[in-house]
This record gives structure tokens, sequence and C-alpha cells, in this order.
């Protein structure tokens, strides 16, 4: 059944079809497959149902706080305290890209977000500083990873509302990973900036530079501390915190950098209308597969084969992460988690993983996917955004993509790296 099912979602992705479209198409198919064309009616239930959960709500806040940021002039701020706090280094630039996409990734979890803000202002100064346009390209890329990781995360709000699994657990099992990336890439780079001599952008470190700098972003930076603060000291839900975090930045922008136009508004309201619809499409579309997956017991069908060769928690995810890893080089991401997740979610619950682990890692396996060729959307974000060839793009992100993967296989051999920070919290 599941091969029918992915057999027939590929052609339909080759004709041309929008994704959403080939997913609906893919559920027609299994229920012609199974010959229950008299529950057809369970396709419209399934579809509306999938965008029901009130976790979801948590997706366009996060979305529209993230673009509030770019419209209120917030960016730029950020990354002179980036610049302050880290370029007297060595290939200073390229570590600020790296603090650029943590402070980031802690409003709007979303690595397309990330690559397009920081990559539209940081790949041409590393061009213009010397850097080799592939290499900062590749670090943009690379860092945008982080995104998903460190809360908010619209991966993890996905699989949590697909799971049962708490939002707010999961948000707080990123932290430690997600630095764990940021800390990979600034070890790689360190290495690359010395190879390359890449300058420093300033000569020597400021503490009146970085206090100037820190005075500029402070109202930046407290918007990921509203965001994470809320949810760990339970005053808010992941949702909450994002309308909250969403209208914080609106203000700051009206009456501390008066820098939100009107315009401005309508251009943050406009994106975060269209992107939160392609997820919600996608989402209501992958429901009905999953469904019908579930109705046919393709999870129960799968977990004993698997299992009987793969016999530890540990072989288990790697085994799993290996097979998401190929499948999202040819699949949307988004599109990989929502139909991946119900098969094997309950063969990470047969094999004893702890949900939360399980969550990071299919979570950070996903959103390395956004920068393997030949899908990858960062890379083809940050192609445009950085004016590199994505030929050149393809050829160089490899060893991006192997620190990535070098962090998911510490993740899954130390499950504490993830269920450290939520199990101390009470989760």
């Amino acid at each position: 059944m599941s091969l029918v099912l992915l057999a027939v979602f590929f052609i339909m992705l080759l004709t041309g079809l929008p994704l959403f479209t080939a997913m609906l198409a893919t559920a027609l198919a299994g229920f012609l497959h199974v010959g229950e064309l008299s529950q057809l009616r369970i396709m419209v239930q399934q579809f509306y149902g999938g965008m029901e959960p009130f976790s979801l709500l948590a997706i366009p806040y996060f979305i529209l706080a993230g673009e509030l940021m770019g419209c209120a002039g917030l960016t730029s701020r950020l990354l002179r305290f980036a610049e302050a706090l880290v370029g007297h280094l060595r290939g200073g630039l390229g570590y600020v890209t790296v603090v650029a996409s943590v402070i980031f990734a802690g409003v709007n979890g979303s690595a397309a977000a990330d690559a397009s803000a920081v990559g539209s202002i940081m790949i041409p100064a590393m061009k213009k500083g010397g850097y080799p346009g592939s290499y900062a390209a590749g670090l943009t890329a690379g860092s945008s990873l982080i995104g998903p990781i460190i809360p908010p995360s619209i991966f993890m709000i996905l699989f949590g509302s697909m799971t049962k699994t708490n939002v707010g657990a999961l948000f707080m099992a990123g932290v430690v990973p997600g630095l764990l990336l940021a800390v990979a890439f600034m070890l790689m780079h360190r290495v690359s900036a010395a190879r390359l001599k890449l300058p420093r952008v300033n000569t020597r470190f400021s503490t009146a530079q970085l206090l100037r700098a820190t005075g500029g972003a402070v109202a930046a930076l407290i918007a990921p501390a509203i965001i994470i603060g809320g949810i760990l000291f339970g005053f808010m839900t992941p949702t909450e915190s994002g309308a909250v975090a969403s209208l914080y930045v609106l203000l700051v922008g009206l009456l501390w950098t008066r820098e939100l136009t009107l315009a401005g508004i309508l251009r943050a309201l406009s994106n975060t209308v269209r992107l939160t619809s392609v997820i919600f499409v996608v989402m209501g579309a992958a429901t009905i597969v999953g469904w019908i997956l579930a109705a046919e017991r393709v999870p129960q069908t799968l977990a004993p084969a698997i299992l009987e060769f793969a016999t530890t928690p540990t072989t288990v995810l790697l085994l799993i992460s290996a097979i998401i890893f190929v499948v999202g080089m040819f699949m949307e991401e988004i599109a990989a988690l929502v139909l991946l997740t119900p098969v094997f979610a309950p063969l990470a619950s047969a094999a004893g993983i702890d949900p939360l682990h399980f969550g990071i890692v299919m979570t950070l396996n996903i959103t390395i996917a956004l920068i393997t060729p030949p899908m990858g959307a960062c890379v083809y974000i940050v192609s445009s955004v950085g004016n590199v060839s994505l030929e050149k793009m393809f050829r160089h992100i490899w060893p991006f993509v192997l620190v990535a993967l070098a962090c998911q296989l510490a993740l899954i051999l130390v499950p504490s790296i993830s269920l450290w920070l939520p199990r101390t919290l009470g989760y």
C-alpha cells in the first residue's frame, strides 16, 4: 500500500502539480486502491481536521513576528550586535552569520526565513570582505538549519500536533541541540577561516562598541526572551507566546524604531498569509494520506519488519534517519514531515524511544533536508539572495551537510543532549 501511494505521489510531482494537489491525488488513489469509494467524504473531514489543532495557530504568529522584525528595522540592529560580539575574530563575518541565525531562530522558527533575512545582508558583506561566494552562501545555508531547532519551531509544532506531544517540551528539548549545531558550524568556520586567511571585521574587541550595539538591539533581543521565557515559566502556551511576540514587535516598530510603516505591516501580513496557507493546505492534504496509512495499518505492518533488523533504540533511530535523509533529498520538507511522522512515530514508540528524543531527531532530520541537493529549499533561497550559482552551491554544500549529520549522530547516540533540559524543567 505504502509503495503504491509513494509511486503515485512522485508521478504527480513529476507532472508539475502543486504539492498539496499531488497529495490529494495520492489520497484519492489510496481510496481507489482499497476500494472504499463510499468513504470519500472522509477526505473532506480529514483535510479540514488536519488544520484544526489549536497548536497550529502558533505558526502564523511566529511567521508574522519574523516578518515584522525585518520591516521594523530590527534585523540590521541584531546584525550590528552580532558583529560587535564576534567581529574581532578571524573570519568575523562568518561568526556573525552563525550568531545572527541563533538570534533569529528564537523568533520565527523557520530556516527559510533565516536564510532569506540573514543571507540578503551577510552574503554580500562576506563577498565584499574577500570570502569566496560559494563558501559564504554555504555557511549561510548551513547556519539557517539552526532556525527550526532552537525554539520556536514550525516543524516541532507540526510534529507535536500530529503525535500529541507537548509542544512546549519539544521547544525546550531543542535548545541544547540547536546550540550544539551553532557551535559545530563555528568550529568548522574557524578551521576554514584559518585556511582561507579570512579577515577580521574589527581589529579588536571593544566593550564600548558592544554596549552601544546591545543598546540598539536590546528591543529585538527581548522578543526571543518573551517566547522562550513565557513558555519556560508557564505564563503562556506556544501559541500565546507567538501572539504576544508579534504584538511586541509591532509596538517596537511603531513606537521605538519608528521604521514600521503601513506598507510594511501590510507586506508582513501578506507574506504571513501566503506562507501559512501553504503550510496549512499541505498539512490538510497530508493528513488524508496519513489517515489512509493508519487505516491500512501500514505502521503496524512496517514495525515488525524494521525491528527484526534494528533491535535497539539507537539502531532504529539510525535506520529511520537514513530513510528520512534519502526521502528528504527528493521531497519538500513539510510534506516529508507530515507524511513520515505517522509512519515512524508508532515504530519509535514500539522501540521504546522517548517521544521528545524522537521528535528532535525527526526535526533535525527534516531540517538537514533543507540544504541537501536537489530539493533543498534553503540552497535555492541563498543562491537567489546571494547571487551565487546553484551549481557552485550544490558542489560546496556537502561539508555543511556532513557537520549537520555529525550533530545528528551525536543526538542519536547521546539522548540526554535533547532530554536533559526538558527533564530538568519537569516536562
